[in-house]
């Protein structure tokens, strides 16, 4: 027993020798801080490796053992340097129940998982990486209770057990340290100065595995996260992040004649919300100067650059080049804006494909959503305005918001198969979802509001034969509303054209003999590798946030005027959004061709594509 005290007494010794010598200004920001909002302090793992390999095994194998006591290291240290200061108590208060986040664990398999943890891994501390469906409401955890002893009138605590959902169980004698044990079983509730500390901050969230890093047919598993203290709210539904905790097991009370109802939960140490997309995608320094060798060696040839970028996409579909270059254009999108009011213009843009069957609409939303990071694919047929929007699901007494469709791709990518066959009703859900990019919840007595700043890439089938002499609205049967929130719409009609038959004929047949199935119509073009291809997309939405020149403008402008006093006006299409979907478009071909200007070929390509959606209207 004297063995394990003292290597307990070493090991917080070499916690608080960590803390003090590689977290000193955490330290200094939790002693300075006045207004209780800095309760933590982050860890990097791999520093604690480096400073004492056995201590950071030791943290990660009995993480249950080790982190109360980097805990009371934590606040040793805040003592430590507060002596060492010369600042009144006022400003520098040393924070008592300050909890040590630990973070950034090895790269490893069994450290870091993509799969929800099962029964194997109880009582490891790992990190998982998976997007949040459901949140809980923020309770009130009681951590201990504190009772006296009516014999001997000593004083002792009995800790809630997580094991039993956080049920305290009344002790069944005196537990008050000392020589002498009276055995009393009679005790009271005790009033003491630390009712008030009784209580902390709780919450449940549930976190899926993320679909795009799981095998085809492979259901995702859920797992629910205990949130304590200062990490409730730091997620909402959508999100994606990554929680670092220990696996525990927890159960019901037993009840006889029923069978015991064991479930394995993560109660988290630390969690970091993953809010962009290029944090998903290792976007390294070589790449990077790959991209720039790139458009460098094309510096005079630019639009022969960028054909090639739009040659590598989607390349098992023959041809349809403009359709390509507009499926890239709304996953790069344009440059969101707000200003101080508050007032938000959305920098993401909306494509409608309308065509006939076998026009390879389908193929271009699955290419897409493999491209995008964080992506949702979904069907019209069945799809409620509950599954695209946010749900109320009733979990024991309470009610919680679980996310759908919309919601779970925030800041990614939303594709929407059969658009035509969502029912009237639910299409109206998504209208606000479209251009506010938030949801507006007022179910089951909850009232927020979610995040849904996503792309919605949507294909359907027209009603009936298309009809080229009829408006867009009447051959889609859409309502006004939606439709102007497209920034494109771009119609593919099956002709009957028999020299492009024999090309695509020829082509499918090339591409199962084993030929290169990417070279399309332009064979000499060399075809980006799909790894590059995506990585070059995440890199250009984050190193670039092109601003308009007076000479785009102006195109941009007149066009927009043109169209307003054209003879065949179609009110579905000439509203005040034209003008910024046209400055989205001209945005994202500037990042496309790796610039953070936008030139007037950049408007003039804009004007092209609004040309053949205006054609179609």
């Amino acid at each position: 027993m004297s063995d394990q005290i003292s290597n307990t007494t070493v090991a917080q010794g070499a916690m608080q020798m960590f803390l003090e010598e590689y977290c000193a200004a955490g330290i200094q920001a939790l002693l300075f801080d006045t207004d209780d909002e800095v309760m933590s302090l982050h860890i990097d793992m791999h520093e604690l490796l480096e400073f004492n390999h056995e201590l950071a095994m030791l943290l990660l194998e009995s993480p249950s053992k080790f982190l109360p006591l980097f805990n009371i290291a934590c606040l040793a240290a805040q003592r430590s340097l507060k002596q060492q200061t010369t600042v009144s108590d006022s400003i520098c208060t040393v924070k008592e129940d300050a909890q040590v986040r630990v973070t950034h664990l090895p790269n490893h398999p069994t450290l870091q998982r993509t799969r929800i943890p099962g029964s194997e891994d109880v009582g490891r501390l790992l990190s998982i990486s998976g997007t949040v469906i459901r949140t809980g409401l923020v309770k009130m955890m009681e951590t201990h209770r504190v009772y006296s002893c009516t014999k001997c009138r000593g004083v002792f605590s009995v800790n809630a057990e997580v094991e039993q959902y956080n049920y305290i169980p009344k002790p069944v004698r005196c537990l008050v340290p000392g020589p002498d044990f009276c055995n009393s079983t009679a005790f009271v509730p005790a009033d003491s100065a630390e009712d008030s500390q009784r209580c902390v901050d709780y919450q449940e969230i549930k976190i899926q595995e993320q679909v795009g890093r799981l095998t085809l047919g492979t259901i995702p598993r859920a797992i629910v996260v205990v949130l304590e203290r200062d990490l409730v709210d730091k997620a909402k539904s959508g999100d994606s992040v990554t929680v670092t905790g220990v696996v525990t097991c927890r159960w019901r009370p037993v009840v006889a004649g029923e069978r015991p109802d064991i479930a394995v939960v993560i109660r988290a140490n630390s969690i970091s919300v993953l809010s962009d997309q290029a944090s998903q995608i290792a976007i390294t320094e070589e790449l990077r100067e790959e991209f720039r060798a790139f458009w460098a060696a094309r510096a005079g040839t630019p639009m022969r650059g960028r054909d090639e970028i739009v040659a590598s996409m989607c390349p098992q579909v023959y041809g349809l080049f403009y359709i390509k270059l507009a499926v890239l254009l709304v996953l790069i999108s344009g440059v969101a804006r707000s200003d101080e009011s508050g007032l938000r213009v959305r920098g993401e843009a909306h494509m409608l494909l309308v065509g006939d069957p076998g026009t390879a609409k389908s193929q271009f939303l699955k290419y897409a959503a493999k491209l995008v990071p964080r992506s949702v694919l979904t069907t019209g047929i069945g799809s409620t305005s509950a599954g695209l929007t946010v749900t109320a699901v009733k979990d024991g007494p309470e009610w919680q918001l679980e996310a759908g469709a919309l919601v779970l791709a925030d800041r990614g990518l939303c594709c929407i198969d059969e658009f035509g066959n969502i029912r009237e009703a639910e299409k109206s859900t998504i209208l606000e979802a479209m251009e506010q990019q938030s949801i507006s919840v007022a179910k089951a007595g909850i009232v927020c509001k979610l995040n849904a700043r996503c792309s919605v890439l949507a294909a359907m089938n027209p009603k009936g034969k298309y009809d080229v002499h009829s408006s867009l609205a009447v051959n889609t049967a859409l309502s006004t509303p939606l439709l102007s929130r497209f920034d494109l719409v771009l119609v593919l009609l099956d002709t009957h054209d028999e020299q492009w038959d024999a090309h695509v004929s020829s082509f499918l047949l090339g591409s199962r003999d084993g030929e290169e199935a990417g070279q399309g119509s332009d064979g000499e073009q060399d075809v980006w590798e799909f790894d590059q291809l995506q990585a070059y997309l995440a890199f250009v939405k984050t190193a670039f946030q092109p601003e308009t020149t007076p000479a785009s403008e102006q195109v941009l402008t007149r066009y927009y005027q043109l169209q307003r006093q054209r003879d065949t006006l179609n009110a579905a299409r000439t509203t005040i959004r034209l003008l910024e979907s046209l400055i989205r478009l001209a945005q994202a071909h500037a990042r496309l061709m790796f610039r953070n200007k936008v030139l007037l070929a950049d408007a003039v390509i804009a004007v092209v594509l609004m040309e053949s959606t205006m054609l179609s209207a």
